[in-house]
């Protein structure tokens, strides 16, 4: 039963969740400063698309809103952003391959650098029950605004991964990953059935310098 795995942001959806989160907060006021927000959000992002993130930089200024607020308040907060931002840009190519690897009888999985609360809702949305993400802490039924173990970003969504199969009994042969980013080139070199979705410019040469196939779900 091979293992299928899905990167979420610009992959699954049509845009990067944790950047429209950012968004959506300013919009609805939760953020005192917008402005310097915004700017924050976007250098992030676009630190991101380079491959130069400082992954625990942009989850101190990620997590913090989370760690404001009371986990009740926050899931009112995500029901809305799921409905605003997250349901327009629902790709049906995307859901179309899950239900062919599904129907196949191989194991689905996402597998993503954005963190548990924003994607957990997201996954299941695909029918995915399977979720590897980077985790916000929580102490005393609060999130703490900081990372709780190893960050699944780069060479982090292997080491998130390898402890998962070991748990599942499973293994990589004749894995699949999808994703947009060069930032998982790490991961897809490992598997069997490397694809590009959408790849940015440096994804869409490594994969045409291996043959692997560049698909469009937009």
């Amino acid at each position: 039963m091979p293992l299928a795995m899905f990167d979420l942001d610009n992959t699954l959806i049509g845009g990067d969740s944790d950047y429209l989160w950012g968004e959506f907060l300013c919009e609805e006021g939760i953020i005192e400063d917008p402005n310097s927000f915004q700017k924050m959000n976007e250098h992030f992002y676009q630190q991101y698309e380079i491959g130069k993130l400082d992954i625990y930089a942009w989850a101190e200024f990620s997590f913090k809103v989370l760690s404001d607020y009371p986990i009740d308040e926050l899931n009112d907060l995500r029901e809305n952003f799921i409905k605003q931002k997250i349901e327009p840009i629902f790709l049906e190519k995307a859901q179309s391959c899950i239900n062919k690897h599904k129907t196949n009888g191989d194991t689905v999985l996402v597998i993503t650098a954005s963190n548990t609360f924003i994607t957990a809702p997201i996954a299941e949305m695909y029918g995915i029950n399977n979720l590897l993400a980077t985790e916000p802490e929580i102490k005393d039924g609060r999130f703490t605004g900081k990372v709780s173990g190893i960050p699944c970003f780069q060479s982090g969504k292997i080491d998130n991964l390898m402890p998962w199969i070991k748990k599942h009994n499973m293994n990589l042969k004749g894995s699949y990953f999808y994703s947009d980013s060069h930032n998982d080139l790490p991961l897809l070199e490992l598997v069997d059935n490397p694809v590009a979705i959408n790849g940015d410019p440096k994804l869409t040469i490594a994969a045409n310098e291996n043959g692997w196939p560049n698909i469009d779900w937009r």
